[in-house]
């Protein structure tokens, strides 16, 4: 069984301690770093006057971001197999034809 890993995120100026897995760290960082930068953004553009607002925010765009990815995925997938029947199709009709 893995040792698990304790370790201190910075998000919107306050510490988070975890206790992780290892192989989470990498991602974890990165997805704290990103929060970071997306609130600085968010607070030098609007006039935000509350850390939780800005979070909130941040947490609309990322989840945003997540259901739009599962939209345009069903979409494709759609599209992949309207694809796919007409092909199918197509072989029938000359499989048939022959």
């Amino acid at each position: 069984m893995e040792e698990k890993l304790k370790i201190k995120l910075s998000i919107a100026d306050r510490v988070y301690p975890l206790t992780i897995d290892p192989k989470q760290e990498e991602g974890l960082r990165k997805a704290a770093k990103n929060i970071d930068q997306l609130a600085k953004k968010f607070e030098q553009n609007y006039a935000v006057r509350d850390k939780q607002d800005v979070l909130a925010m941040c947490a609309l765009q990322f989840a945003s971001k997540i259901e739009q990815g599962g939209i345009s995925e069903a979409e494709n997938i759609k599209l992949a197999s309207e694809r796919l029947k007409t092909l199918n199709d197509l072989i029938n009709s000359k499989i048939g034809s022959e």
